[in-house]
């Protein structure tokens, strides 16, 4: 149960404006025996909890981007921002992207997107991203 938490506790972390990396975690459960459907789920809920908490920032939290602790920087913001007016709330299926994902969450909290669509559309793109990273790394385990 520790190894999932740690699992959780890193995809989510992964999914805020913190400099983490869950996949190496998620990789490293694969050489034990864990449950590979188990594994996915944790990973994508706690990653897709961590984006919610970028999506709260933008929707409440925005009058606060000229300090120097905000997590975006101003360029950041409007590339996603483009990006998003450009595609709406399918860009969400996006937010898994290591350059401009984190953004694009915080955007769509910015732009007032239902937290109900928020949600399902960054758990579809995110739980894609995990299953194709636990496939890939399984077969290259099989490999090595």
């Amino acid at each position: 149960m520790t190894a999932y938490l740690l699992l959780f506790a890193s995809a989510f972390l992964a999914a805020t404006v913190l400099p983490f990396y869950s996949e190496i975690t998620l990789v490293a459960m694969l050489t034990e025996d864990y449950s590979r459907p188990l594994l996915w789920l944790t990973a994508t809920l706690g990653n897709t909890l961590g984006a919610a908490v970028n999506w709260l920032l933008g929707r409440y939290l925005i009058h606060y981007q000229d300090r120097r602790w905000f997590p975006f920087k101003s360029e950041q913001l409007a590339r996603s921002q483009r990006w998003f007016q450009r595609y709406g709330k399918w860009s969400l299926l996006f937010a898994w992207l290591p350059v401009g994902g984190d953004a694009l969450t915080f955007i769509a909290g910015l732009m007032r997107i239902h937290f109900g669509i928020f949600f399902v559309l960054t758990a579809v793109g995110k739980g894609a991203r995990y299953l194709v990273v636990l496939m890939l790394a399984e077969n290259f385990l099989q490999l090595v």
